[in-house]
């Protein structure tokens, strides 16, 4: 078990999101923490500059759209969260850590519910 807490530091990662406050959601990721968004293909976003690229647009849908947490539970060595946008379009991600307490990898990808263009996570 690491000294930090992993559930917590997610829930201020839905919080960021909620708020749209991107500054803060970077400063959650470790310096090479990255993303791998599997929902239009694969695409693997590493460092804090292609962090902000890729979350910078997907805060403004989330905050303009509506952003909710469906389940958050602890997951073999991480945390696995699901979360919807505009009520609808459900994503699941699974958040790994470094040792210091910050994100190290986040991997999203369409939860399932049927056929659609997850495009949001």
């Amino acid at each position: 078990m690491r000294d930090f807490d992993q559930m917590g530091l997610v829930v201020d990662w839905v919080d960021a999101c909620r708020r749209g406050d991107l500054a803060t959601l970077l400063d959650l990721y470790a310096d090479d923490g990255e993303v791998e968004c599997a929902c239009n293909g694969t695409h693997l976003y590493r460092g804090r500059r292609e962090l902000e690229t890729y979350w910078g647009p997907k805060l403004s849908a989330f905050s303009s759209a509506g952003f909710g947490l469906e389940e958050i539970h602890p997951a073999h060595n991480g945390i696995d969260l699901e979360y919807s946008v505009a009520g609808a379009l459900h994503i699941r991600a699974t958040f790994r850590f470094s040792a210091e307490g910050k994100i190290h990898s986040m991997l999203c990808k369409p939860a399932p519910q049927g056929s659609h263009d997850c495009g949001a996570c």
